[in-house]
């Protein structure tokens, strides 16, 4: 009778812990060593995405915030810079009115004054040029004068008032410049 009797168990391979020679177990801890380095490198490389990234948005902000404080700081430039004919004309009207006493030159001289007052708290500033040396980069030669009263490359004579806005040149002063005879 115990012929006719049937196994009904399964059959189970044996597991790792269970072998003899203890091999299956060291591959597989090899194979968990290696998939760990690699999600340990991967996390590294994603790490360092991360951080560059953030690093390029910090840029990018600080460029962002860079380019609009220049642009709120000189956009009053185009604006003055137009504005530069008409105070160049108050100042013409102004020499040609020299010695006359009349409510109208005093009128003009107040506009002018009140317009000069206000381009500079915008940050209009006049380049001085009379008696200093001559400068290339503030100032624009038209002219040579021969004189023995002033030192060789001395502005003698101002035809157009030079500015700087904020700092920059706006326009460079128009000069004459003395030579030794």
């Amino acid at each position: 009778m115990e012929d006719n009797v049937q196994s009904t168990g399964v059959e189970t391979p044996e597991s790792p812990e269970t072998t003899s020679t203890g091999e299956t177990g060291a591959n597989e801890n090899a194979v968990l060593a290696a998939e760990i380095a690699e999600v340990k490198q991967q996390k590294a490389e994603l790490q360092d995405r991360l951080m560059r990234m953030q690093a390029e948005f910090d840029n990018f902000r600080k460029r962002s915030e860079r380019e609009r404080m220049e642009y709120a700081e000189y956009a009053g430039e185009m604006t003055v810079r137009s504005l530069l004919p008409m105070l160049d004309d108050f100042e013409r009207a102004l020499k040609a009115a020299a010695g006359a006493e009349n409510e109208l030159v005093r009128g003009i001289e107040l506009i002018y004054g009140r317009m000069v007052e206000t381009l500079k708290k915008q940050g209009l500033e006049p380049i001085e040029t009379v008696g200093q040396a001559f400068d290339p980069h503030l100032h624009e030669a038209i002219g040579r004068i021969e004189s023995a009263d002033h030192e060789d490359g001395t502005v003698v004579q101002e035809y157009q008032k030079g500015y700087r806005f904020k700092g920059r040149l706006l326009r460079p002063s128009m000069v004459q410049v003395a030579v030794k005879q």
